[in-house]
C-alpha cells in the first residue's frame, strides 16, 4: 500500500514537472516570435525616417540666387522654369531679365549672370570667349499677319521677297491688294538672328518696324492691316493669324521631321561647360534635362532635345 501510494506521488510529480517544463516552454516561444515583428517594425521606421530626412537634406543643401539674363521669346519658358524650381527648392532664388539674346551671352561671359539665355544659336565669336552653348529646347517661329488678311500661305522665295523688300504689296503674294508693312524685332534679337538666318537675310531685311520685344511683336502686327511679322511660336494666340510656309502648319511634328523650316534652338548659354558650374546652376540644368523638364518645357509649347 505504501509503495504504491509512493509510485502514485512519483507519477503525479512527474506530470506536475511535465507541465512546467511546458509552461516555461510556450511562455519562451512567445517572446520570441513577437520580437521579430517588433524589430521589423522598428527596422522599417527607421528606413523611412533615413529616406525622408536624407530627401530633406538634399534639398535643404540647395540655397542661393541664380541669375538668368537674355532673350525675350524664352521669357515665357524661364518664368515657368524659375517657378518650378523654386517650389522644388524653397531656399532657392531664380531671377530672370529679358535684354535680347545678345545681351544675355555678354552678360554671363562679363560675369553679370549665371546663365545668358539666346534664342538661337551661339556665334563663333561668343563661343571663341568661353560661352557654352547647352540647347535645352527647339522652338518654331511663326510667320503672323492681321487676322484679316487673306494670305493663307507663303512659299520660301515669297517670304525673302517679302522681307528684302521685293514683294511690297500683298496681291504678289496670295493676299488683297494691300501695302505689306514689314515688322520685325530689333537687331540683336535672337528670333530676327535666326529668322535672318534661317532665310540668307543678314542685313537685308527691310523693316517698317523694328521692335524689341516679342509682345510688341505681337501687338504691332495685330493692330496693323496689312502687317507681317514673326514671332516665337509658343506665344501664339488668337489675335494673329498664323501662315503656312511651302504648304506646311507650324507644329511639333513638323519642325521635328524637318519639314516646317522655321525652327531655332533655344539656349541657355554659361561661361565654360556645365560641369564648371555651381552646385546650384548645375542642380538647374540637371533639372531642366529632367523628365520633369521635359514637361515644363512641353507645357510653355515647345520641343524637347529627346
Amino acid at each position: 500500500m505504501k509503495k504504491r501510494f509512493q509510485k502514485s506521488i512519483a507519477i503525479l510529480g512527474a506530470a506536475v514537472l511535465m507541465m512546467g517544463l511546458a509552461g516555461c516552454s510556450s511562455s519562451s516561444e512567445a517572446p520570441s516570435t513577437a520580437a521579430p515583428a517588433a524589430d521589423t517594425s522598428e527596422a522599417q521606421a527607421a528606413d523611412t525616417e533615413a529616406a525622408d530626412t536624407e530627401a530633406a537634406e538634399a534639398q535643404g543643401d540647395l540655397s542661393g540666387s541664380i541669375t538668368l539674363a537674355g532673350s525675350t521669346s524664352m521669357e515665357k519658358f524661364s518664368n515657368a522654369l524659375a517657378e518650378a524650381f523654386m517650389e522644388k527648392y524653397p531656399d532657392v532664388t531664380v531671377q530672370a531679365e529679358f535684354t535680347g539674346s545678345s545681351a544675355g551671352v555678354e552678360a554671363v561671359l562679363g560675369g553679370q549672370s549665371d546663365i545668358g539665355n539666346s534664342s538661337r544659336n551661339l556665334k563663333d565669336e561668343e563661343k571663341g570667349k568661353g560661352a557654352a552653348e547647352n540647347i535645352v529646347a527647339i522652338d518654331g517661329i511663326a510667320v503672323v499677319t492681321d487676322p484679316a488678311n487673306t494670305a493663307a500661305d507663303l512659299t520660301k522665295e515669297q517670304l525673302i521677297n517679302i522681307y528684302n523688300g521685293t514683294i511690297t504689296n500683298w496681291k504678289d503674294a496670295g493676299g488683297a491688294d494691300q501695302p505689306i508693312v514689314v515688322v520685325g524685332r530689333e537687331a540683336g534679337s535672337g528670333t530676327r538672328g535666326a529668322f535672318e538666318e534661317i532665310l540668307k537675310l543678314e542685313d537685308a531685311c527691310k523693316y517698317a518696324n523694328e521692335l524689341d520685344s516679342t509682345g510688341a511683336v505681337m501687338a504691332k502686327v495685330a493692330s496693323t492691316p496689312g502687317a507681317i511679322g514673326y514671332v516665337s511660336l509658343d506665344v501664339i494666340d488668337d489675335t494673329v493669324k498664323v501662315l503656312t510656309l511651302d504648304g506646311v502648319e507650324a507644329n511639333e511634328a513638323n519642325i521635328k521631321t524637318g519639314d516646317y523650316f522655321l525652327s531655332r534652338p533655344f539656349v541657355m548659354a554659361t561661361n565654360g561647360e556645365i560641369s564648371a558650374q555651381s552646385d546650384l546652376v548645375k542642380a538647374l540644368f540637371d533639372y531642366v534635362y529632367s523628365a520633369e523638364g521635359d514637361e515644363l518645357i512641353q507645357s510653355v509649347g515647345l520641343i524637347t532635345t529627346k
